[in-house]
């Protein structure tokens, strides 16, 4: 026989058991997520002097954001418009639900699509965190110096306690170019070719746009390696909070004020925006500052904070006539799940 000692503190123990099961958040069913893409042979202009023959997912550079929720199961249509062979690797899914042939690698897990053709790809977001897709035929080309990229995020089930206190997200994918083979394609990409043209989401500045804040929010930086060029990606006037790498949270975060971002690679950066002002964050890998060695260029952002003045000989004094508000996907990641495209990205069909 049991003690009514042993009794009651059973009973507690239940009584708290349910009270912590209860009181617990809900956790949402995955949901089904059905996409269409398309890749199509357009004309992006990259630099004032320089415009770049791509293939283009949706015919946009970068291509379109697929937001999910860690679980959700994934199916994407993709349809080649483009005169050559494409698939789509998604990168940082492993394919963990025996669906390996879902993995993009033309010859290996699937023939390639070919031009007119159509696949279908199902996946499930596995784990959550910044990803992102790519084409996995003839990379060197289509990858490092023809746009074939766009990014994936995957929301967590659990976010941790400073993820939660994010208000807003900004995603940065960069890349480069070779001016040479800007309209020929089938050639550029090989080791003996050099970029002499630098970009973030598919700009090299001034073309792309700043990012906007005000004093005490805090926003999360995205940083996605899309070519095959390393970035050492360096913020003026704040610390960057290192909280996840690849996807993946980190166990103990660190601060920085640089990041090597190299080819592949994703890193999270928190940051608290606690110092109004101007401020830049570029690439200092020094040459990458530069369209066609001409200064300044390449991957710079300038961080402008809410009501500070704009002076005659600012370089975007002008650029609310243009500001595009979801340059980096902060408008579209505020939209819930979906697949979210930018008409700035879009390119002119070739030979129009």
């Amino acid at each position: 026989m049991h003690s009514s000692t042993e009794k009651k503190g059973f009973l507690s123990l239940l009584v708290c058991s349910l009270f912590l099961v209860l009181a617990a958040p809900r956790v949402a069913l995955s949901a089904d997520r059905d996409f269409s893409l398309s890749i199509e042979e357009v004309t992006v202009r990259v630099a004032p002097d320089l415009t770049f023959n791509a293939f283009a997912f949706d015919g946009q550079v970068p291509g379109p954001l697929i937001h999910v929720r860690e679980g959700d199961h994934v199916t994407v249509h993709v349809t080649n418009n483009t005169s050559l062979p494409h698939t789509i690797h998604w990168h940082g899914i492993n394919q963990t639900h025996g669906n390996w042939k879902m993995d993009g690698v033309p010859m290996v897990t699937q023939e390639a699509i070919a031009p007119g053709d159509t696949f279908t790809y199902r996946w499930v977001a596995e784990r959550s965190g910044t990803l992102w897709y790519h084409c996995h035929v003839n990379v060197n080309e289509h990858v490092a110096m023809r746009g074939m990229w766009g990014p994936i995020i995957i929301d967590p089930k659990r976010p941790s306690e400073l993820e939660k206190k994010v208000d807003r997200d900004f995603i940065f994918m960069y890349s480069s170019w070779e001016s040479p083979y800007a309209h020929r394609y089938g050639r550029g990409g090989g080791p003996r070719d050099e970029a002499d043209y630098w970009s973030v989401n598919g700009k090299s500045f001034p073309l792309d746009m700043p990012v906007r804040v005000k004093k005490g929010e805090v926003v999360r930086f995205r940083f996605i390696g899309a070519g095959d060029a390393f970035h050492e990606i360096h913020l003026h006037g704040h610390d960057m909070l290192i909280v996840r790498k690849d996807g993946y949270p980190l166990p103990h975060p660190y601060f920085v004020d640089t990041i090597l971002v190299g080819p592949g690679e994703r890193y999270d950066a928190i940051i608290r925006m606690n110092n109004p002002g101007r401020f830049v964050m570029h690439d200092h890998v020094d040459k990458h500052m530069t369209n066609g060695g001409k200064e300044m260029g390449g991957p710079m952002t300038v961080i402008e904070y809410d009501g500070i003045p704009k002076e005659s000989w600012y370089v975007w004094k002008d650029k609310d006539k243009t500001y595009d508000p979801d340059f980096f996907y902060q408008d579209s990641m505020k939209k819930g799940y979906g697949i979210f495209t930018n008409p700035r990205f879009k390119g002119v069909p070739v030979g129009n």
